[in-house]
């Protein structure tokens, strides 16, 4: 499954700008007196998570060693709206110039849609820039899945950067990346939270499941039967969730996964019945204020649960198609053992621990403590260690 689709032609026009964007490099190449850095995330659809977090503090702190570029989707509009600068459009020209006469890149997803589309085929035309894959969430829940363009991108890429010792241990062992390509510097994005910060009393909820490439390319009428729709149906249209969180004035919050997006419309019809809960398309939100925000989670899968263990926020994991999942993509963590919140297998379980959390007032993760496992840094200063391993 490709992440973006391409246009007809637009294999041609790739490889015409690129040819010509190497070849100019070379004529008009001149030492700058300031490296050249490109970062690039979310596909260029957004700036969000560790990828922006990391460009935004190379802006505040290293403007004067570095020439800092900002990589994004020409269909998009946010980077005139939050005033990003030094924006560079995806699939210009200029993109691929600069790609080619960049010292660094640093992107989030994947280095042939963050920071220069379909380089991937041409990827050892360039040999000079230091390639770090800055991780979009941390390792743990879900399997690698291996496209066919990510193979050569994997190779050549210089850095990836680990959260700790743990994930370490899972790209090292698991993806077989040589150790001295890994960098143990902590999750970017984590610099925006506040370490063990609980609300003390749960009043917005964050629902997010992530997504499964096996429904991607069902039929409607398929995807309407999986039990991956019909179980968040269940969920949120539960008399009992929906008058606790009615009786109680939580609001509640349900994101949309971004590959879910052709399947939106089956959701968003539930929100008619409840006026506590909205649901949002993730272009529309920008999910590290929401965690933020959020008090509490409930997701099945989702990379963001780690975020709220940090925070030391309620977590629900409800697991209804485990066994599934397992086989179709694996985890590396045993989901029976070393989940760091509730575990809910049913609807009926999923409604016990909301009560315990927002009628009994649990409002902290009794798993807290087992942070220390998966985490090695709770200081705000991920960004930091970051740059002085690229930038030293």
């Amino acid at each position: 499954m490709e992440l973006k689709k391409r246009e007809r032609f637009e294999n041609i026009s790739t490889f015409l700008k690129v040819v010509f964007a190497f070849g100019l490099s070379k004529l008009i190449w001149k030492k700058s007196n300031r490296k050249i850095v490109l970062v690039g995330g979310n596909l260029g659809e957004k700036y969000e998570d560790n990828a922006s977090v990391f460009h935004r503090y190379l802006v505040e702190n290293y403007q004067k060693e570095l020439d800092i570029r900002w990589m994004y989707d020409p269909s998009t509009t946010y980077v005139r709206k939050l005033n990003i600068p030094n924006a560079v459009k995806l699939g210009t020209l200029k993109n691929y110039l600069l790609f080619f006469r960049a010292d660094h890149t640093i992107h989030g997803h994947s280095l042939s849609f963050d920071i220069a589309p379909s380089i991937d085929k041409y990827i050892f035309f360039n040999r000079k820039t230091i390639m770090t894959h800055i991780s979009h969430g941390i390792e743990g829940f879900k399997k690698i899945l291996i496209q066919e363009e990510d193979i050569p991108l994997l190779s050549r890429c210089n850095y990836f950067n680990c959260v700790s010792e743990y994930e370490k241990g899972i790209k090292l062992k698991e993806w077989g990346i040589p150790e001295e390509k890994l960098l143990v510097t902590g999750m970017a994005r984590f610099d925006n939270y506040e370490y063990n910060s609980p609300a003390s009393r749960v009043e917005n909820v964050l629902i997010m499941f992530t997504w499964r490439e096996w429904l991607f390319d069902l039929s409607e009428e398929d995807f309407l039967s999986s039990d991956y729709f019909k179980k968040t149906v269940e969920v949120l249209s539960d008399n009992h969730l929906l008058a606790l969180f009615e009786n109680r004035q939580v609001k509640v919050k349900v994101v949309l996964h971004p590959f879910m997006k052709k399947f939106e419309q089956y959701f968003t019809k539930m929100q008619t019945t409840a006026t506590n809960i909205k649901f949002y398309s993730f272009d529309e939100i920008s999910i590290g204020n929401e965690m933020k925000e959020a008090d509490m989670l409930l997701t099945d899968y989702s990379s963001i649960a780690w975020d709220f263990l940090y925070m030391n926020k309620p977590i629900i994991f409800f697991t209804f198609d485990q066994k599934e999942y397992l086989n179709m993509r694996g985890s590396y963590i045993n989901l029976d053992k070393d989940l760091f919140g509730y575990k809910a297998d049913t609807t009926k379980e999923v409604k016990m621990y909301m009560d315990l959390i927002l009628i009994d007032g649990h409002s902290t993760n009794p798993y807290f403590k087992e942070g220390t496992r998966f985490l090695d840094y709770f200081d705000q200063r991920s960004c930091e260690r970051l740059a002085s391993q690229l930038f030293k």
